[in-house]
């Protein structure tokens, strides 16, 4: 599909941050973004590239009251040679046509999909950050926009791409996360919206957020909503738990997201010499295991941090403390290895890398 470019006014244009210490997260977006319609009866169409702006929604649109909605996110890294590189993009297009179709919205073809990400990114590439640990933030999402009140797919959407320069994730330094294990909220079930990334299942977490936080915890470790018993995901991030060099993560139960990072850890850790297993992973055993040394480190993986340690699990009032608050060897690796392949730093063996033309 052609992406028409519309011209950019000089009064549209922003200033960008000097000091990309000031950047944080999601709080600065770039001057254009992506729009992309679909319509019954005519599909996609209207592509465009415009200034970034506001959008003009009647009230009884369908996003607003029947929650048709998903998102996806990944980034775009400035390298010492100038190139630009994205990191697995084809596996963010169809984790996005899989959520898609759980919540029952059309399928955007993963050329298109790609294409509009390449030319946005292409063309507002001076707004990538060169700082270390800095990157693009790109955040795709579609809503449904077709204004009538009645429960059932909108017959009208928006697909749209927006970007952010981001800051450092660990502009303090990186250091280990404290977390509280969820046993009475829960966030997902199997047979739910889990595995889609669908903005319900952010909102349906923000209570336990909230909670956690003024215990002293940076995050919530969700358990499954069956039994509550067994350790599902972090809120932004999937769990993995080191048995010295033995690496285990919660299954793809239907449950959880299929995090793209998490894809890269099982496939990058028995290249450096760890083994991996994905496994039911009861709370009590875990908690037992960390008491007795059994687990020697705990991490999360997600697009924003890429990897997180954790420094303590807390779970109905028990306190384990895991690596005495530092960061374990194996995160530490996982996490130099991974940020090395994707700002070019470290050789990518497994073709995750794809430029911007």
């Amino acid at each position: 599909m052609d992406i028409k470019v519309l011209p950019l006014p000089a009064e549209k244009m922003k200033d960008k941050i000097k000091d990309e210490s000031q950047l944080g997260f999601g709080k600065l977006f770039t001057d254009r973004m992506l729009i992309v319609e679909w319509k019954a009866g005519s599909g996609w169409c209207d592509a465009r590239i415009e200034p970034y702006g506001p959008f003009m929604l009647d009230p009884s649109c369908t996003v607003f009251h029947y929650a048709q909605e998903i998102f996806e996110g990944l980034k775009a890294y400035k390298w010492s040679d100038g190139r630009v590189a994205l990191f697995r993009p084809e596996m963010n297009a169809r984790r996005f046509n899989q959520s898609g179709d759980r919540i029952c919205m059309p399928e955007i073809p993963e050329e298109l999909f790609l294409d509009g990400i390449n030319k946005l990114v292409a063309l507002e590439q001076d707004w990538i950050p060169t700082a270390d640990g800095t990157s693009l933030y790109i955040r795709p999402a579609m809503i449904a926009v077709e204004p009538v009140l009645g429960v059932h797919p909108s017959n009208h959407y928006y697909f749209f791409v927006i970007l952010s320069p981001v800051g450092a994730y660990y502009a303090a330094g990186f250091n280990p996360i404290n977390i509280m294990v969820e046993d009475h909220y829960v966030r997902a079930v199997p047979g739910g919206t889990g595995e889609a990334k669908t903005g319900g299942n952010y909102a349906s977490s923000l209570k336990a957020g909230l909670e956690a936080k003024k215990k002293g915890y940076d995050q919530v470790l969700w358990l499954d909503g069956r039994e509550r018993r067994y350790i599902e995901e972090v809120g932004a991030m999937n769990m993995f738990f080191a048995y010295g060099k033995h690496i285990v993560t919660a299954p793809l139960s239907g449950s959880i997201l299929s995090g793209v990072t998490r894809d890269s850890v099982l496939k990058l850790a028995p290249t450096l010499g760890f083994t991996v297993e994905e496994r039911p992973i009861d709370v009590n055993d875990l908690m037992a295991d960390i008491s007795a040394g059994k687990v020697t480190e705990a991490f999360g993986s997600g697009t924003a941090a890429v990897i997180t340690p954790v420094g303590k699990l807390c779970y109905k009032d028990e306190v384990q403390q895991l690596t005495g608050g530092r960061v374990g060897e194996i995160t530490q690796n996982l996490y130099d290895t991974l940020t090395g392949i994707q700002t070019g730093k470290l050789s990518d063996q497994f073709g995750w890398v794809k430029f911007v033309d």
